[in-house]
């Protein structure tokens, strides 16, 4: 089940009308200069990537894009303080971002026009503007499909669950929804994985030889049925973790060492981090994290105040965790909402209401410079202050440090061809 809920359904008539704008900030020339010098391809280094959905719709004014010279109407009641990078400054409210800001990027200046939830969900959780007529894979079905498996360990998890839908690739590229966060210390079960009831390991592996057997006698209905060709891969899936020490393991967040736990706090998002940590190092190729409540129409200030320091101190841990373990360079991180927020307050519930046309997005690993920020909004962050970047340009980005061409074509079962990326160009200045 979701974490959260949001303010408003999806209609027909929000298909009819979406729309996108933006682009790279970069003129054709130069992009075709970056990707002729052979600059894309060297910076690849990831193998693995963690998805961080912060669904609601988080403010950019209040977090990563303050505009203290804005005038009130605009500004917000939370100050600016400076980061470990000169010249970068970030909320008062995210603390130890701040001092790790020399770990990640900010993308300011981001920009499309999905303003309802479930589109721009849709939208941020697969890099390709939604259709009506089609429903496109998200990150980790694309990841999943491109880099495969490793051993027994489940390739994408998510915590505990995933807005991303599988689209046309089928259900056999799911993730693994825990259903659950972990607490402090203690063994995290997953549904499944922990045998419980007094069913023994020999009890499960009699039942995996009889439905072997009856795999014998469908076996033709599924090579042609994609449906049950992904049900057919669930189960072995799940037998496989049932049986494997070392998946059981990765899920145990009790396992990792006092020093390396105190990065963390003991929200369930902090232990959420914690646990994608261990899974990286045990070799899934993607997992998605869900923090939700940004859905600030009323009360924006308050209820940051309660939001902002999970992500800060979750998001903080996962970083240096990262580092600390050599996996950074070889594993991209991914932050995003749906949606900015009005940079102009709502006095009446003293809020800010959904605002697609401005927002941040958050990069890290995977052979990304970090450090910096690319892009920028205007005075009062109603709009790009140039061109700005799309979701698509950030997609792109993204499957380019895992190695994967955003331009390479799938097909559909009815033969329909579709590129990764419709409409996205890698985002050169993440590389430079």
């Amino acid at each position: 089940m979701p974490t959260t809920t949001t303010c408003n359904g999806v209609r027909r008539r929000d298909f009819l009308k979406a729309g996108v704008i933006g682009g790279t900030g970069l003129t054709l020339a130069n992009y075709l200069k970056f990707a002729s010098a052979g600059e894309f391809a060297s910076k690849a280094t990831a193998n693995a990537a963690i998805f961080i959905n912060l669904t609601g719709g988080p403010t950019h004014m209040d977090t990563f894009d303050l505009k203290p010279e804005a005038k009130s109407e605009f500004r917000g009641e939370f100050n600016p303080i400076a980061t470990a990078v000169p010249g970068i400054e970030i909320s008062e409210h995210l603390p130890k971002l701040a001092q790790n800001m020399h770990l990640f990027t900010i993308l300011r200046g981001v920009t499309h026009t999905l303003g309802a939830h479930e589109l721009g969900t849709e939208y941020v959780n697969a890099g390709n503007r939604p259709l009506p007529s089609l429903e496109y894979p998200g990150y980790g079905a694309i990841v999943t499909k491109e880099l495969g498996g490793n051993g027994n360990i489940p390739p994408n998890v998510a915590i505990p669950t995933s807005r991303q839908k599988t689209g046309y690739l089928g259900v056999q590229y799911a993730p693994l929804n825990t259903g659950a966060t972990p607490k402090p210390g203690e063994m995290f079960s997953v549904r499944g994985l922990k045998l419980s009831g007094g069913l023994t390991i020999d009890a499960v592996e009699k039942r995996q030889a009889l439905l072997n057997d009856l795999d014998k006698t469908f076996r033709g209905f599924e090579e042609t049925n994609q449906l049950v060709k992904g049900l057919d891969k669930f189960g072995q899936q799940a037998h496989a973790m049932i049986t494997s020490p070392k998946s059981r393991e990765a899920f145990d967040v009790s396992k990792e060492s006092p020093n390396f736990q105190k990065l963390f706090g003991e929200t369930p998002f902090d232990q959420s981090c914690l646990l994608a940590s261990r899974l990286i190092e045990a070799g899934t190729r993607f997992v998605t994290i869900e923090l939700g409540g940004w859905d600030t129409h009323q009360d924006n200030w308050n209820q940051l105040k309660k939001k902002s320091p999970p992500l800060d101190s979750g998001l903080s841990g996962l970083l240096q965790g990262l580092q600390l373990k050599g996996l950074l360079e070889t594993t991209t991180v991914f932050v995003t909402g749906e949606f900015g927020r009005t940079p102009k307050i709502n006095t009446t519930r003293n809020g800010r209401d959904h605002y697609p046309r401005c927002m941040f997005m958050l990069l890290a690993g995977g052979g990304i410079t970090n450090g910096q920020v690319i892009g920028k909004s205007n005075a009062d962050a109603t709009l790009p202050d140039s061109k700005g970047f799309s979701p698509d340009d950030v997609a792109a980005s993204l499957f380019h440090t895992l190695g994967i061409s955003h331009t390479k074509e799938y097909h559909t079962d009815t033969g329909r061809p579709i590129m990764i990326v419709r409409d996205g160009h890698v985002i050169p200045e993440l590389f430079a």
